[in-house]
C-alpha cells in the first residue's frame, strides 16, 4: 500500500493540474499567476499573457532567430519616452465613445437606458459650454483701453475726416483728417473752425476701430455667407459651416475641399485645401465702410437748429470681463470633470471585463467539453502564431498523425538526412587526420 499511495497522490495532483490548465490556461510547472490569453476571439478567461518556448519538430534544428527580426533592449530613455507615449495614447482613446455600454448589456439591464440618456444630455451640454467659451475668448481677444474709467470719444474711432465744399474752400484746404497713431493723446471731441458767410454742406466719414479687426466681405462671398462685416475667424468659421452644410469635404481625404459652383466663381479653383482658405480669404476681405454724415453748417440767424445728435452704434467693453477670463483660468471644476471622467471609463472597463467572464462562463456551463476544446484549438492558433511556428503542434501531438501514408516516406527521408549528415561529419574528420 505504501507504493501505490505515491502513485495515486501523483495522478491526483496530475489530475489537479491539467483543471488548472484546462480552466485557468496554468501549465504544469508554471506559476499559479501566469496564464494563457487568448489574442483573437474571446476565448478562455481574461489574463496576462506568458513567454512560451518556439515549439521545435522532432529532427528539426532549433529555429535561428535571424538578423533583421531580433530586438535590441531597450535603453531608460527610450522606456521613459515610450511611457509617455502610451499614456498620451491611452489619454486620446478615453473620448466619449468609450463611455458608451454595449448593446448586450444595455439589453441585460434596461436600466442602464437612464444612464445613456445621461450620456446624450451630456454630450449637448459639452458642446454648448464649448460654444459658450469660444464666444467668451473671442470677447477676450478685444483689449481694455481705459480699464474701470470712461472711454474717451476719440477712442472709439481710428480715423476721421471731414470734407468741405471744394469750390468754397479749395483744393487744399476742403479736408480735415484726423489718424490715431501711438501716441495719440484721446479726447473726447473735436471742434473745427472754417471762416465763411454762407451756409455750407459738409461730409463727416468716420471710421470705427474694431477690436478685434473687421473686413468687409467681397460681395459674392458676403451673399454667400450671409455676413457683410465680421472678424476673420467668424468668416472663416462661416465658411467652414457651409463646406459642412454642402458635404463638400472629401470622403477619401478630408483636407481637401470639392468645390461647388459658387466656391469655383470665388475662389477659382475645382479643388483646395483647408488650410489654404485663409491665406486666399485675404484678396477678398476689404477695409470695412466709415460712417457716413451729412450735415449742413448753417450761418442763417433765423435758424435755431444750431446744434445736431447723431447716434453711432460703438462697440464698449464687456463689464463682466474679468469674471469671463477668471472662468476660462479656472482649473478646479475641469480637474473635478476630468476625475469624474476617469471614474466613469474604469467603471465602464470593470463592467466590460464582467461582461467577458460571464460570457465564458455561461459557455462553459452549457457545453464544458467543446468549449474546452474550442477553446484549446484558439489557444493553439495564438500561440503558433506567436512562436512562429511551422505546422500544427496540436496535430503533431496525436499518434494519429503520424499513421498517414506519407509518414513512411518522411522517416525515410529523415534517416537518409542524418545518413549523409554524419558521413560528411567523418569524411571531415579522416580528412583531417590524413592532413
Amino acid at each position: 500500500m505504501s507504493a501505490d499511495e505515491p502513485s495515486g497522490g501523483a495522478r491526483r495532483a496530475t489530475k489537479s493540474k491539467l483543471f488548472e490548465f484546462l480552466v485557468h490556461g496554468v501549465r504544469p510547472g508554471m506559476p499559479s499567476a501566469t496564464r494563457m490569453a487568448p489574442q483573437g476571439s474571446a476565448m478562455g478567461p481574461p489574463g496576462p499573457p506568458y513567454g512560451a518556448s518556439p515549439t521545435v519538430r522532432p529532427g528539426n534544428p532549433p529555429p535561428i532567430l535571424e538578423q533583421s527580426r531580433k530586438r535590441t533592449a531597450p535603453t531608460q530613455v527610450q522606456q521613459q519616452q515610450a511611457a509617455v507615449q502610451s499614456r498620451a495614447r491611452s489619454a486620446k482613446r478615453r473620448r466619449l465613445v468609450d463611455k458608451i455600454l454595449p448593446q448586450k448589456i444595455r439589453e441585460l439591464v434596461p436600466e442602464s437606458q437612464a444612464y445613456m440618456d445621461l450620456l446624450a444630455f451630456e454630450r449637448k451640454l459639452d458642446q454648448t459650454i464649448m460654444r459658450k467659451r469660444v464666444d467668451i475668448q473671442e470677447a477676450l481677444k478685444r483689449p481694455m483701453k481705459t480699464g474701470k474709467q470712461k472711454r474717451k470719444f476719440s477712442s472709439f474711432f481710428k480715423s476721421l475726416v471731414i470734407e468741405l465744399d471744394k469750390d468754397l474752400y479749395g483744393p487744399d484746404n476742403h479736408l480735415v483728417e484726423w489718424h490715431r497713431t501711438p501716441s495719440t493723446q484721446e479726447t473726447d471731441g473735436f471742434q473745427v473752425k472754417r471762416p465763411g458767410d454762407v451756409s455750407v454742406r459738409c461730409t463727416l466719414l468716420l471710421m470705427l476701430d474694431y477690436q478685434p479687426p473687421q473686413f468687409k466681405l467681397d460681395p459674392r462671398l458676403a451673399r454667400l455667407l450671409g455676413l457683410h462685416t465680421q472678424t476673420r475667424s467668424a468668416i472663416v468659421q462661416a465658411l467652414w459651416q457651409y463646406i459642412k452644410t454642402n458635404k463638400l469635404q472629401d470622403s477619401h481625404d478630408k483636407e481637401y475641399i470639392a468645390c461647388d459652383k459658387y466656391f469655383q466663381q470665388i475662389f477659382d479653383c475645382p479643388r483646395l485645401k483647408f488650410s489654404e482658405i485663409p491665406q486666399r480669404l485675404t484678396s477678398l476681405l476689404l477695409p470695412p465702410d466709415p460712417i457716413i454724415i451729412n450735415h449742413l453748417i448753417s450761418v442763417d440767424l433765423s435758424d435755431q437748429k444750431k446744434t445736431a445728435c447723431y447716434d453711432i452704434d460703438v462697440e464698449v467693453d464687456d463689464p463682466l470681463k474679468c469674471q469671463m477670463s477668471s472662468f476660462l483660468l479656472s482649473t478646479a471644476n475641469q480637474q473635478e470633470i476630468a476625475g469624474l471622467d476617469n471614474k466613469i471609463h474604469e467603471t465602464i472597463e470593470s463592467i466590460n471585463q464582467l461582461k467577458i467572464q460571464r460570457d465564458f462562463m455561461l459557455s462553459f456551463s452549457k457545453d464544458p467539453k467543446c468549449y474546452i476544446q474550442e477553446w484549446l484549438r484558439s489557444q493553439s492558433r495564438d500561440l503558433k502564431i506567436m512562436t512562429d511556428v511551422v505546422g500544427s503542434p496540436e496535430e503533431e501531438r496525436r499518434a494519429e498523425f503520424y499513421q498517414q501514408s506519407w509518414s513512411q516516406e518522411a522517416v525515410s527521408r529523415y534517416f537518409y538526412c542524418k545518413i549523409q549528415q554524419r558521413r560528411q561529419e567523418l569524411e571531415q574528420a579522416i580528412a583531417v587526420r590524413t592532413t
